[in-house]
């Protein structure tokens, strides 16, 4: 378990923890059927209604105004059971500080103060790094806004918000900026939700502008620095989720082994199994240490705190590919089947993986700040 002194956080681990087992457990495997299934909405609205979307929203706009530790272990609790209801905190959280990165929390205010989720909730393609790929919108001032053109492929929650944040060009600009639009405008056309790999209750959409309207957030050109910015302090917050799965994957693997019977006795008998479950602890451990110490280092600013947490985010993420694939290892040949969660967890644990950028682009990132390029 990530290391927990505060009182307050404990009972924020607690709460979701609870919240976590109750809601998400049970119709886990038919959430996950999403788009041919109903999608779990009566869960995202209990969500909302208990402010796990609210941890590090101000006080000013409603929130809670905590700090990067609340959201973590708000992640961490819910993945272990269903990440994709994380992936949606994460991404309305992502939108979130980009906007009070730019100093834009009167327009942040506007959305975030009400009753309703989806007036709340901000889409936002969180899987992608606008500097890794260029935007294909591009953005045109006339009469004092903006009118956004072009497509943009796999806007996260872009079915379910009513506004949406997205990366575009100004006039060829070689920088790309940010804007806030409104989803329900005629110049906006959303495709059906997209089947994912992982997540598939976080669902995404294609959308295609012509001419939509959109307010630009924080200053021209300067869309890589707010994106950055946050990077450095979510990275830990993927993590976190990462580490949630990692938890979920090995209680399934412990108690499956703990009741299978094989060779006249329970499998977590064999030495093999032993050796496979260890494995996996010791990875769950080190990744709570590395959640845990980063969101020190975020919290207290000491320097290298976004090495930290990206370093974080890496390390957490790889080993949550490895350590899915030990759980369908342990439980065998039904870790493969829908009944058990395992081969849910495989797959969140890649897609989890692609927050914020492409997996070898975020190495690459890493180790260019290192030597300073």
């Amino acid at each position: 378990m990530i290391a927990i002194q505060d009182k307050e956080l404990k009972m924020l681990d607690r709460a979701t923890a609870e919240f976590a087992r109750k809601a998400l457990t049970r119709d886990r495997t038919e959430n996950d059927q999403y788009p041919f299934a109903p999608f779990f909405s009566s869960v995202l609205q209990k969500a909302f209604g208990i402010d796990l979307f609210h941890a590090t929203l101000p006080e000013s706009l409603g929130g809670i105004g905590s700090n990067i530790s609340s959201l973590c272990i708000i992640l961490d609790n819910i993945c272990q059971e269903d990440s994709s209801l994380g992936g949606l905190i994460f991404t309305h959280t992502a939108a979130q500080e980009i906007m009070l990165l730019a100093r834009e929390a009167e327009k942040l205010g506007d959305i975030v103060q009400t009753d309703d989720v989806e007036d709340f909730l901000i889409a936002f393609p969180s899987y992608n790094n606008p500097s890794e790929i260029r935007p294909r919108t591009s953005a045109v001032e006339k009469n004092g806004s903006y009118r956004i053109s072009g497509p943009l492929e796999y806007l996260v929650a872009g079915n379910l918000a009513n506004h949406a944040l997205i990366p575009a060009i100004i006039d060829e600009q070689e920088n790309y900026s940010f804007f806030l639009i409104p989803l329900s405008q005629a110049q906006v056309v959303r495709s059906e939700p997209i089947l994912s790999l992982g997540l598939r209750a976080c669902p995404a959409v294609d959308i295609e502008m012509n001419q939509a309207e959109g307010k630009l957030i924080g200053k021209s050109g300067k869309g890589h620095t707010y994106f950055q910015k946050m990077s450095d302090t979510l990275q830990v917050a993927a993590a976190a989720m990462s580490a949630g799965i990692m938890k979920g994957s090995f209680r399934e693997a412990l108690d499956y082994s703990k009741t299978r019977p094989q060779g006249g006795k329970k499998i977590v008998n064999w030495s093999a199994l032993q050796m496979i479950l260890a494995d996996m602890a010791v990875k769950i451990n080190i990744a709570d240490m590395s959640v845990s110490r980063a969101c020190q280092s975020i919290e207290a600013k000491e320097p290298g705190w976004a090495e930290a947490s990206h370093a974080a985010g890496i390390h957490v993420q790889a080993a949550a590919c490895d350590l899915t694939s030990d759980g369908i290892q342990a439980l065998g040949g039904v870790g493969y089947m829908k009944d058990f969660g395992q081969e849910k967890r495989f797959r969140d644990a890649k897609q989890v993986q692609a927050l914020l950028g492409l997996a070898p682009m975020k190495k690459i990132r890493f180790i260019r700040r290192i030597i300073g390029r």
